[in-house]
């Protein structure tokens, strides 16, 4: 079998797997949210931290109990990794310096899993399962807490009600995360994936050295990394390390397990609207964008240039033999179209123009299908700008799912929009002229702007994947790639809990002859056509001077 014809199957594979899923789970977490009943250990978890979870919250209130949770995560965090020195299991490892303490707490935090540090080689296992693994599993559930808000929002109407965070965030972790997690640890492990609390072990002597692993739960943290679209690994290879990531059906697996809550989650949409149609259109723009970005990926990274090509089957710098280029082609799809951030690759060795691929992925806003929650309701952002295009068009009040979209909406979800390139274009314009941050660079000219593009980029879009190459453990990258984390995550949450209560006041406009019918095909076209014009005008002059400019050379 040639290595273009697995990497094609294995996509047909992925596609059939995730169509299996698709119904079961989104119906299953639509009524996991729309349910009144709690299970005991949720009631256990309410009377714990104080929370009444039959109290509805209009868009205030939820919103400080998501920033409220994320402040004292980011607290707690830090101050566990300060500590880390006088902790039981640290394995030796010292405290982490304040800057790198404040840059991954508030990465985990975020669902980013931004890391500067290596993680075999900085974490003990109390850092790396009390504090890393468990915000893998909240932070998850904070984003799909938001995307469930800002679906109520469109299916109630005259009240400003949203639901109740706590509810919200106690039940995606208890009923949806743990259980898929489980299960996707119990396969890792069966593939080789290690799941342990061994110390530090020599393994052999190497030019003249000795090498040295250190053992960990490795195979749990490893499932909800990719569930709960993290993307922190436990060692710094990432899921390029077979004790993360062993076999290509491992790798396959993950892949999997990245895309599915995502996908699944335009299922809990059309549920909750009472529409499934209208998720499908949804679900058709994610599809259509994911598999033009693979289909795209796999042909740069394909395309013989030369001998070493030819021989290799492809662009192999970068890529385990064990994967190829199709499987690495198919998880740095997935990785960065998500909010996932992990690699099994390293992006940076990528043909000029699958690098730049890569960066696109996140700059679309990770929406197709995007992080868990965060895919779901950034992509609602566009249908809205979408709808609103539309209706300038035909001269008529633009209408989404039954609200009218008026000038408080379109603000909201213009702000939204730009928010994050705004972080991205400041701070890389900033590092690119000040004296310091360029020494950080490996590389000279369009391949070292990259890597400096690549870092903001996967840090305001809270995806965490990095183009390798750039030093970023410096406290300027340190502090202000943390600084956009923050308010890559935060802030844009601020107006879609804003513009979700907004809708939940309006009370329903009726269907006419004239309103546009967005769960048809020509909805999915425009809403892709809006999508990939939006992020081009926005992007294109930054692209052209990395990767575009690297791949046109090569």
């Amino acid at each position: 079998m040639g290595p273009v014809l697995d990497g094609v199957l294995q996509l047909l594979a992925l596609i059939g797997a995730l169509a299996l899923c698709y119904v079961p789970l989104g119906t299953y977490m639509a009524k996991v949210y729309t349910s009144d009943r709690h299970l005991r250990v949720e009631k256990w978890i309410y009377k714990g931290i104080g929370a009444d979870p039959d109290a509805q919250m209009r868009w205030p209130a939820y919103l400080r109990g998501v920033l409220a949770f994320s402040a004292v995560s980011v607290l707690f965090l830090y101050l566990l990794q300060r500590a880390q020195g006088f902790l039981p299991g640290s394995l030796g490892f010292r405290a982490i310096d304040p800057d790198q303490a404040f840059n991954t707490a508030v990465s985990f935090v975020t669902n980013t899993n931004w890391q500067s540090y290596y993680g075999e080689q900085a974490m003990g296992h109390v850092v790396q399962t009390a504090a890393l693994a468990v915000q893998n599993f909240v932070s998850a559930a904070v984003g799909i807490a938001v995307a469930v808000a800002l679906v109520r929002g469109f299916a109630r109407s005259r009240t400003g009600e949203l639901g109740n965070f706590w509810a919200d965030l106690v039940r995606g972790t208890v009923r949806v995360l743990v259980p898929l997690a489980v299960v996707g640890a119990v396969v890792l492990v069966a593939c080789g994936a290690i799941q342990n609390f061994s110390g530090i072990h020599e393994v052999g002597q190497f030019m003249g050295g000795s090498q040295q692993w250190n053992g960990g739960a490795v195979a749990s943290q490893e499932a909800i990394k990719e569930i709960g679209t993290n993307g922190g690994g436990y060692f710094n290879a990432n899921s390029a390390h077979p004790f993360e990531n062993p076999t290509p059906f491992s790798n396959l697996l993950e892949i999997f397990l990245i895309l599915l809550i995502p996908f699944a989650l335009t299922r809990t949409f059309g549920v909750m609207v009472g529409s499934v149609r209208q998720g499908y259109a949804i679900l058709a723009t994610m599809a259509t964008i994911w598999i033009g970005f693979t289909a795209l990926m796999m042909w740069t990274e394909f395309a013989h240039h030369g001998p070493a090509f030819q021989i290799a089957g492809g662009a192999m710098e970068g890529k385990e033999t064990r994967f190829g280029v199709g499987g690495s082609s198919i998880f740095a799809v997935a990785t960065t179209l998500t909010s996932t951030g992990a690699v099994d690759s390293f992006h940076s060795s990528f043909t000029g123009l699958g690098g730049g691929i890569t960066m696109l992925g996140m700059m679309l806003g990770e929406i197709a299908p995007g992080g868990t929650g965060s895919g779901l309701y950034g992509i609602l952002i566009m249908a809205i700008i979408a709808v609103f295009i539309a209706g300038l068009m035909v001269g008529r009040t633009p209408e989404y799912l039954g609200k009218k979209i008026g000038s408080r909406e379109i603000k909201l979800a213009a702000v939204y929009i730009l928010i994050t390139p705004a972080l991205v274009l400041v701070f890389t314009a900033f590092a690119m002229a000040l004296p310091t941050p360029v020494h950080s660079m490996t590389n000279s000219g369009a391949h070292g702007f990259s890597e400096i593009l690549y870092a903001y980029t996967s840090a305001a879009n809270n995806n965490g994947s990095a183009f390798a190459g750039l030093n970023a453990d410096t406290q300027w990258f340190n502090s202000t790639l943390g600084l956009a984390m923050l308010f890559g995550r935060f802030l844009p949450m601020v107006f879609v809990l804003a513009l979700a209560g907004s809708l939940a006041e309006q009370k329903p406009v009726p269907v006419t002859a004239g309103t546009l019918r967005t769960e048809k095909p020509l909805f999915t076209g425009l809403l892709v056509g809006a999508i990939l014009i939006i992020t081009g005008l926005t992007y294109f002059p930054a692209l052209a001077l990395g990767p575009l400019a690297e791949g046109l050379a090569s």
